[in-house]
Parts: C-alpha cells; sequence; structure tokens
C-alpha cells in the first residue's frame, strides 16, 4: 500500500488520543482530538519514527507534506494538524543535517499555525541559531517571525502563561550564552514557579489562569500536562541554577525533570521540534546531571549518568554523531576532574570502567568506523583521557590543527575548542609532546568565542562559583 495511504488509513482506524498524555495540540472542548489532529498526529508518528526500515527520509518528508497540503484551509483542527506537520518536517530535516532548510520551515510554520505552534517554531528557530554559534539579542520575540497581519490572533502566546514560560527560558538561556548572569535571572524568575511544579508527585499544582488548549481541565492542572508544556524550560533552569552555582537546588530540579522524563510518552509531544524536542532535553538533562554530579565531587554517580548519556546519544544520532562527541568530551572532563581530585600524578585513569566499557564496546560492534574505535578501547589502561578526547575532537570533525585560520561558521566551535584546550593540557605536562601542546593550545584559543567564559575559566573548575555547563541540546558550552 502507498505509505501515505498507509498512514492515513491507520490514522482513521485508530481510536482517538487520550487526553491528556497524547494530547498536547487539541482546541476541542469535547476533550478529544478532532480528526485532521488524529490524521496528522499518526503520519508524524509514521514519518519521525514508524516508517518501515529502508525507507528514506525523502520518503517521510513526502508523506508530511502531502498531509499539510490536503489539510490546508480546511475545518475545526486543521490549523493545528498543519502545524504539527509542519514542526515535524523541521524536525526530519534538522536529523538529516539540513539545518537551514529546517529553519526555513520553522519560518513558514510561524506564517500559518496557531499560537502554541508558532511558540514551539520560534524556541526551535532560537535553538537552532545557538547551535550554530549566532549572537542574538535578548530582546528577541516569537512576534519576530510573524506577518504582522497575523499577530491579532484572538489566543496570543504572550496571554498564556505555559507559552510565556517557554520563551522567558528560551530568553533566559541566551542570556546566559551572552554572559549576562542578571538578565538570566529575571527572566527565569518568571517561569520557575511553573518549572518547579515538574515531577511534583502531588494531585496537581494551581494555576490563576486557563492554559489553552487544555480548556476543558479544571483550574487544578495535571503536572504531567505541565511538564510536557515546559520541559524545555525546565532544563534551562537547570542549566542557570546549575551555572550560577545553586547546586542544591539545581540537583532538585535536574532529578524532577528527569523523573517526569520517564513518564512521557515521547512520540506524543507535538509541540517542539528539531533540538528541543523531547528525545534531546532527555540526552541533555541526562549529561547536564552527571556534570553537576562531577563538579559535587560525586564522581561514581557522575560515571553512571554521563555513561547513559553516551548511550542515549548513540542511539539517538549514530555512533558518528557530534552529539556522541559532545558526551565523551563531558566524560573525559569528569575523569580529568577525578583525577585531579584525587590527586593523581600523572592525570590518567589506571583503573578500566566497568560502566564506560560495555557502551564503547556496543559502539564499536556496531560503528562502521571500526578502525576510528580501536584506539580508544585500547588506550583505555594507560591514557583513557587521552583517547576519549581523541575520540571526541574526531567525531566532532574537528578542522586540523595546522589548518590555514579558524573558520568562523565552524560547527561546534565551543565543544571543540574546550575539548582542543582539555586535551593541550594534557600534552602539555609531557616533555616529548609539549610541543604539540602548545600548538594545540594556541589553536584552542584562538578559536574560542564564549561570552561568559574565558578558555582558561572553563578549563580550571576551583568550585562551585562559576562551573563550567555544556548543552548538548545547542552544542554549546555556559
Amino acid at each position: 500500500m502507498n505509505p501515505i495511504r498507509s498512514a492515513l488509513a491507520r490514522a482513521l482506524l485508530s481510536p482517538k488520543p487520550r487526553p491528556p498524555r497524547a494530547r498536547h495540540y487539541a482546541t476541542s472542548s469535547t476533550g478529544g482530538a478532532t480528526q485532521p489532529e488524529s490524521v496528522a498526529a499518526e503520519m508524524v508518528r509514521y514519518a519521525l519514527g514508524g516508517a518501515r526500515p529502508g525507507s528514506s527520509p525523502d520518503e517521510a518528508m513526502r508523506i508530511l507534506e502531502q498531509g499539510a497540503s490536503n489539510l490546508q484551509g480546511g475545518g475545526e483542527g486543521c490549523g493545528e494538524a498543519v502545524g504539527m506537520l509542519m514542526l515535524a518536517m523541521s524536525t526530519l530535516l534538522y536529523r538529516s543535517g539540513r539545518r537551514q532548510e529546517a529553519m526555513e520551515k520553522l519560518k513558514a510554520t510561524n506564517q500559518v499555525a496557531p499560537a502554541a505552534f508558532r511558540v514551539a517554531a520560534w524556541e526551535a528557530t532560537m535553538g537552532l541559531c545557538m547551535e550554530a554559534g549566532q549572537v542574538i539579542n535578548t530582546s528577541v520575540s516569537p512576534d519576530d517571525l510573524v506577518d504582522l497581519s497575523i499577530k491579532d490572533d484572538n489566543i496570543k502566546w504572550s496571554d498564556q502563561g505555559h507559552l510565556k514560560c517557554r520563551v522567558n527560558a528560551i530568553k533566559g538561556l541566551i542570556a546566559l550564552l551572552n554572559g549576562e548572569t542578571e538578565s538570566a535571572q529575571l527572566f527565569f524568575d518568571g517561569c520557575k514557579d511553573l518549572c518547579a511544579g515538574v515531577g511534583n508527585k502531588q494531585t496537581g499544582m494551581e494555576v490563576s489562569e486557563t492554559i489553552w488548549p487544555f480548556t476543558f481541565f479544571p483550574a487544578i492542572i495535571s503536572y504531567t500536562i505541565v511538564m510536557f508544556l515546559t520541559e524545555n524550560a525546565v532544563l534551562s533552569y537547570c542549566e542557570y541554577l546549575h551555572c550560577v552555582g545553586d547546586f542544591p537546588l539545581a540537583t532538585q530540579m535536574y532529578e524532577r525533570v528527569l523523573e517526569a522524563l520517564t513518564m512521557e510518552d515521547m512520540s506524543g509531544n507535538f509541540l517542539a521540534t528539531c533540538n528541543m524536542v523531547p528525545e534531546e532535553v532527555s540526552l541533555g538533562a541526562t549529561c547536564s546531571y552527571g556534570q553537576l554530579l562531577s563538579h559535587s565531587g560525586k564522581f561514581s554517580e557522575a560515571e553512571d549518568y554521563l555513561t547513559r548519556a553516551l548511550k542515549k546519544a548513540e542511539d539517538q544520532f549514530g555512533a558518528n554523531h557530534p552529539k556522541v562527541g559532545i558526551v565523551l568530551t563531558c566524560v573525559a572532563r569528569m575523569y580529568k576532574l577525578k583525577a585531579k581530585a584525587e590527586g593523581s600524578s600523572s592525570i590518567m585513569v589506571q583503573e578500566v570502567s566497568k560502566y564506560l566499557i560495555p557502551v564503547l564496546l556496543a559502539l564499536l560492534s556496531i560503528s562502521r568506523n571500526y578502525n576510528g574505535l580501536v584506539p580508544l578501547i585500547f588506550s583505555f589502561n594507560d591514557e583513557t583521557i587521552h583517547g576519549l578526547y581523541r575520540k571526541a575532537l574526531e567525531v566532532l570533525r574537528a578542522p586540523a590543527i595546522n589548518s590555514e585560520g579558524v573558520s568562523k561558521q565552524m560547527d561546534w566551535r565551543d565543544i571543540i575548542s574546550l575539548a582542543r584546550g582539555e586535551y593541550a593540557e594534557l600534552l602539555l605536562i609531557q616533555s616529548n609532546r609539549r610541543a604539540e601542546g602548545e600548538r594545540m593550545k594556541e589553536w584552542a584559543e584562538h578559536a574560542w568565542r564564549n561570552s561568559r567564559l574565558t578558555l582558561a575559566q572553563a578549563l580550571e573548575f576551583s568550585g562551585p562559583s562559576k562551573p563550567t555547563v555544556v548543552d548538548t541540546r545547542i552544542g554549546r558550552v555556559m
């Protein structure tokens, strides 16, 4: 059967989603999704995760495009259905490495979709801009991407608490990257109450307003709904607390968001896209919490969480994806910090990790780049950290040290610069590799563009006052 017809047939025959878990997009006051929304939801699931083995991204894109074309200009629920499909198209483009095309699709989404979808598109646009290393002003707004003619919706994002929370959290994240900690605090103060409800196992949390699109629910809103709508905001708030050294509250919030994410049906969240989807949030929260644990001196727990993050990254993206390199950099930093804390004279870890080796062996068994992983595995006994940094830089596709200049548009600049700076420190303590270390250090210093921290500050963790936090969602250092 034609895949488009197959997806449509399953949507029409399947039961309506049950609120609230599978329905993050509905506007109907009846408590059930409209038929266009149900059809769109089934097509999204098929295109992003349920397509038959061997199907291509191009085929999945055709399914989504055909669905959006059929639903344009229809009746009740069609606007939400089209918004859902366009966000899914953006995710598909992003996963295929076509970031600029994904941003163009997000821009188009802003012109046709209802307010909640416009905020999701704006959130992802800012996420992709941050990932690309662009400098962004905190005065940005979802309205910036919308034609004046459609700004007068009956339902405005600024009138809805959960959408304002998402917007403020992204602005807070931008402020952190810009080194504007006080501004970041102001933005997160505007959403911390809603974020605090995530993972709260009470029956619900009181809100002073009705949260659209859940107008059919009473004023006591299930915490699961709040979690679905604010998970990205909560992770950004966690990282803010982490960056300013509030480790006790950061620990509490990381644990809450991780607990909430374990209860989520990730295939049912249609109000997120690109590097802001729940899978990315889960990876980011796991990795950032592992970093917090290492900053707190809890290295066994840190190793556990960072190993989980490494497995998540490989499962989601493949063994040779740059996000695997980002997590490997965090693992290497944890071991380096552990060696310093234990007074290691050689900065080398002599004991093979009982947690990490199985994951690395699994990567080896499925990776096409067999030769690239062999040096890492067999260097684990004597040069664990060296091997991790080498592999991280390889997966991140770092340019050669002797290449002319440093490209202004280099992808993953923050992480590559950090990894090279860390690796250089290891080489500088070895007399036979000191010259190589000096060249690597000079390259890293030249490439570093971070506004919050100097490279020297990022490399040296002396206490909780200004720790370095790596956000895997956007591939940036804060």
